[in-house]
């Protein structure tokens, strides 16, 4: 094992710099999961469209819908979905 030392003055320097580093990325995961949850899911879509998840998957592939997929999971926004519809009616 290594011990190493640091002057008071530099360890608080590196403290301050570390919590403020903490700070703005708790801010950041702040601002995703709020602007998450207001995407909605394939279930919620399929539900509003009134679709089965494989007519969803079709409006996927041929890019009628557009989508966002994190990891495994395909979330759309809202405002996508209230254009398509709208299309739909005309």
């Amino acid at each position: 094992m290594e011990i190493v030392n640091v002057e008071a003055r530099t360890w608080e320097a590196m403290m301050a710099r570390f919590e403020a580093f903490a700070q703005r990325v708790a801010t950041l995961c702040e601002v995703q999961d709020k602007s998450l949850q207001k995407w909605l899911d394939n279930q919620e879509v399929c539900q509003i469209l009134n679709i089965s998840k494989r007519t969803l998957q079709t409006y996927r592939d041929n890019g009628t819908l557009a989508y966002t997929q994190i990891n495994h999971k395909i979330y759309y926004k809202p405002q996508e979905v209230k254009q398509f519809i709208n299309k739909l009616k005309k």
